[in-house]
């Protein structure tokens, strides 16, 4: 009985860790005679931001188009999620590492989204390989931006700007989402990607390589069923 229940509980963790959250094929993929929105998903190695064309984010209505039209100037803007005060703060990792252990095993941390404002064009500032670009169709477009909308914390119908940087063009907004080390910032990212339309491994998103995988299966799936 023992051995049947031990067996049992593993198949259900390796159920759970490798359990994929649908995607929509209502959004996913653009069609091919659709223009779409590009956008890139981005890697440092453990943390992963989009990408996203201003142009589009300003085109549409609500507060995450006001908090983007009151940026600097930048043609593209990178937008990632995190805890509010280790996500925020750029001194050396060795004076961060208590405070990334209260963020990791804290539950309730306070979250923010940001905004950064960039000027290049991401095919020429970040590298192939920490990089993925995908065509979203405008459906899948509007869906994603509507789920970043709907994780910011509003005062009377606008984005609240919770931290700046001195010197630093990106804005850090309240979100009402938490952090903990049950959701992390490529969580996030990953919800993000699923409410696009694309299927996702959420509990093995954990990790920015995980995030990435996500596009790079998508984007098999997407050209083996057009073959």
């Amino acid at each position: 009985m023992k051995r049947f229940l031990a067996v049992a509980v593993l198949a259900g963790l390796a159920a759970v860790w490798t359990w994929t959250a649908p995607g929509d094929a209502a959004l996913w993929p653009a069609r091919a005679d659709e223009a779409g929105v590009e956008v890139h998903l981005l890697d440092n190695g453990f943390h992963t931001d989009l990408a996203v064309p201003r142009a589009a984010l300003e085109a549409r209505p609500g507060p995450l188009a006001d908090a983007v039209r009151d940026l600097a100037p930048g043609d593209w803007i990178l937008i990632g999620w995190g805890d509010a005060k280790f996500y925020v703060d750029q001194s050396p990792m060795e004076r961060r590492l208590p405070d990334g252990l209260r963020a990791f095993f804290r539950p309730g941390n306070a979250s923010v989204i940001m905004l950064d404002p960039a000027q290049r064009d991401p095919r020429a500032a970040f590298a192939p390989e920490s990089r993925r670009a995908f065509r979203l169709s405008s459906a899948g477009f509007d869906a994603m931006a509507d789920h970043i909308q709907g994780s910011m914390a509003l005062s009377e119908g606008r984005a609240r700007i919770a931290a700046a940087r001195a010197g630093d063009d990106a804005r850090f907004f309240a979100s009402r989402e938490h952090f903990s080390i049950g959701h992390l910032c490529n969580h996030w990212s990953a919800g993000v990607l699923n409410a696009a339309g694309l299927p996702v491994r959420p509990l093995r998103s954990i990790t920015s390589a995980e995030v990435m995988a996500t596009i790079d299966r998508a984007e098999l799936d997407t050209s083996a069923s057009r073959d």
